[in-house]
């Protein structure tokens, strides 16, 4: 029996269906990070939908947890393109790095929730970095290319390096340990490119 329309998880949503889905999004993630138990029937008040729309959308607390983070992910990687066709290359690298130190806070803050939907048992698994693995791995060659940063750097090394933004915790003063220890990191991978 051929799918209908409706049926199909790659159809577009219409815009208005777009903006609902973004808007429980963003009041999700606040919510979400101030108490990972926070009601549903909150969140869809504060977003402005109704709980039909609402549950349409995410019809669990997992669907809801899995796909904030999923979300904030792409938006991530999504930006690296993006930066790439408008900066210099380690520009553009730098400037990625503070988005994706944004998404680190904004992860830490949801750690609770995602540990409560993906600990149950047979529970759904959380998404894997792939979309970020593959921005950097993007960034990084646009950089060798360039000679801006140190030739050899792997995007595994990247991520190692960059391990320490999940040991900040995201209290008030988050932004300026991280703005100086992104810069300390954007340092050491200009250190003995050939472009210099």
């Amino acid at each position: 029996m051929p799918q209908s329309k409706k049926d199909k998880p790659d159809t577009p949503l219409r815009s208005d269906a777009q903006r609902n889905r973004e808007r429980i999004l963003a009041v999700a993630t606040e919510e979400l990070t101030q108490c990972a138990n926070a009601p549903l029937s909150g969140i869809a008040k504060k977003a402005g939908v109704g709980q039909g729309t609402f549950y349409r959308n995410f019809p669990n607390r997992e669907a809801l947890v899995l796909e904030i983070y999923r979300y904030g992910m792409q938006q991530v990687a999504d930006a690296a393109p993006e930066m790439l066709a408008t900066r210099e290359p380690d520009r553009a690298l730098r400037e990625w790095m503070d988005r994706l130190a944004e998404f680190a806070m904004t992860k830490a803050g949801l750690a609770d929730a995602i540990r409560l939907v993906t600990s149950a048992p047979g529970a759904p698994e959380k998404p894997r970095p792939t979309p970020l693995e593959d921005a950097a791995e993007l960034l990084l060659r646009a950089n060798h290319e360039a000679g801006t940063i140190r030739p050899g750097l792997t995007g595994d090394d990247f991520f190692l390096v960059l391990g320490g933004l999940w040991l900040v915790a995201p209290g008030e003063d988050w932004q300026s340990r991280v703005t100086r220890f992104l810069d300390v990191v954007m340092d050491g991978l200009r250190a003995g490119a050939p472009g210099r």
